[in-house]
């Protein structure tokens, strides 16, 4: 039995929600913009309430850890933190990009067993923060921050089909603009698709140090980027 409060703020949709033994069993969020100081805190007390209301005892708290927003990341990780202290669970780190992959794969939008996915978070301008992953959620390519061209994924795209989304992806597509690209709309980071990750985590027991785990903020990609590229 493990029960699980995830929170998602990497992006401008806010999500909190409860999982037990894998399936969710309460779900709140807000897509009206960055609002997650005033946002999460309402929801994360609505989870709270439910979970006590039904005897349920928290097990852990699984938090997006980016990358993402930097004021985003900061306030869902800080509460997620507080979380664990102040009930004494374990903190689960969820990592943003592959969160993205779960609802496409739930889906069941991508049919070709060869197929690589690719999602995107936006940077500025025709930057992006991509990672690939094969269907079974295998990293193909490491997190990269991607200032993209019509090569940036042509070597995986002549090999095979690959299916780009999240805020990223669409002004990518005409700049891209090959036969085996192809553009997943409405797909958003949420805490209701969390749990899959989180419950693996879990049973495997890959928590992070409440004390000194922090975010994977974008600026971090930033500072590594060539110059010439700023």
């Amino acid at each position: 039995m493990s029960t699980i409060l995830h929170i998602e703020t990497s992006t401008d949709v806010c999500s909190v929600a409860v999982s037990q033994d894998g399936a969710c069993i309460f779900e709140e969020e807000d897509h009206s913009g960055p609002n997650h100081a005033v946002k999460s805190g309402t929801f994360i007390d609505h989870a709270l309430t439910y979970i006590d209301q039904h005897l349920l005892s928290l097990d852990a708290v699984a938090v997006s850890c980016g990358p993402g927003s930097y004021t985003g990341l900061r306030i869902g990780v800080s509460t997620a933190k507080g979380i664990c202290y102040g009930r004494d669970v374990k903190l689960i780190a969820v990592p943003t990009l592959e969160l993205l992959c779960v609802p496409v794969l739930l889906s069941e939008k991508v049919h070709e067993e060869n197929a690589l996915l690719c999602p995107m978070l936006d940077a500025r301008r025709m930057e992006v923060y991509a990672q690939l992953f094969d269907r079974s959620l295998r990293e193909v390519r490491p997190i990269q921050a991607d200032v993209v061209d019509a090569d940036t994924y042509r070597p995986y795209l002549d090999e095979r089909p690959v299916y780009f989304f999240g805020n990223g992806a669409a002004k990518c597509m005409e700049t891209i603009n090959h036969p085996n690209a192809h553009l997943l709309e409405g797909i958003e980071p949420l805490a209701r698709w969390m749990f899959p990750l989180a419950e693996r985590r879990f049973f495997q027991e890959k928590f992070e140090d409440v004390a000194y785990f922090v975010p994977f903020y974008l600026k971090d990609f930033v500072a590594k980027m060539p110059k010439k590229l700023l």
